[in-house]
């Protein structure tokens, strides 16, 4: 016997369901996630670009000399197996 429903097939919404479980939190839950976020957004919009430049945009124009560069650099600082 096979089971019907006569309820609609409803989509599945994932902002309903993290606004639900953010606004029935605790207040130091809400703390902490803040606090994570707040990290987040200063690590990757504001120490990312000073202390992670990308160096290889600024020296080679192509991808073939920066694929030939890191080679390179892989091959050299590579220790050997001998």
């Amino acid at each position: 016997m096979e089971f019907e429903s006569n309820r609609p097939a409803t989509q599945y919404n994932w902002f309903t369901m993290f606004r639900a479980g953010f606004t029935s939190m605790t207040r130091l839950g809400k703390t902490l996630w803040i606090v994570v976020i707040v990290k987040l957004i200063i690590l990757f919009f504001i120490l990312k670009p000073f202390f992670f430049p990308n160096l290889l945009d600024t020296t080679y124009d192509n991808d073939a000399d920066k694929a030939r560069h890191v080679c390179r650099e892989l091959y050299h600082k590579a220790p050997s197996t001998e």
